[in-house]
């Protein structure tokens, strides 16, 4: 896929400024977290709704790490679920990521509120004990 940063928009920038100084996140890891919060959202992005540009840019090799090939595999496997065509993945990518930041910013209010973003049978839970 030929992206080598991502764009987001100005509502996603601000999004991101604000969670940053919520929870002490950089904006690369709560953007990985909400691409993932996107890809489960049975609906489909509409790409267009993301065109916009603001003032956060991140490097894709900062924003993805290591982990590029993961998020390139999720990514290709939920488009060939929607039916999109492989030369609009970066379209697709863009629009996952902004959509995602959105809906993390919905949910992210602390750094507490990450646990919300776990499933319930995921979430560990340790029992405390007083003696």
């Amino acid at each position: 896929m030929q992206l080598s940063e991502m764009t987001f928009t100005e509502e996603a920038s601000r999004n991101l400024g604000q969670m940053k100084g919520r929870t002490g996140l950089t904006p690369n890891i709560l953007a990985r977290i909400g691409f993932c919060l996107s890809l489960e959202d049975p609906t489909l992005p509409d790409p267009n709704d993301y065109e916009g540009t603001g003032h956060i840019n991140i490097k894709r090799h900062v924003l993805t790490g290591n982990y590029d090939p993961l998020f390139l595999a999720l990514l290709k496997e939920r488009c060939y679920q929607d039916k999109v065509k492989e030369e609009q993945l970066p379209l697709y990518f863009k629009a996952h990521m902004n959509r995602g930041v959105l809906l993390l910013n919905k949910r992210l209010k602390s750094l507490d509120g990450l646990l919300l973003t776990i499933p319930p049978e995921f979430r560990q839970v340790e029992e405390m004990t007083h003696e």
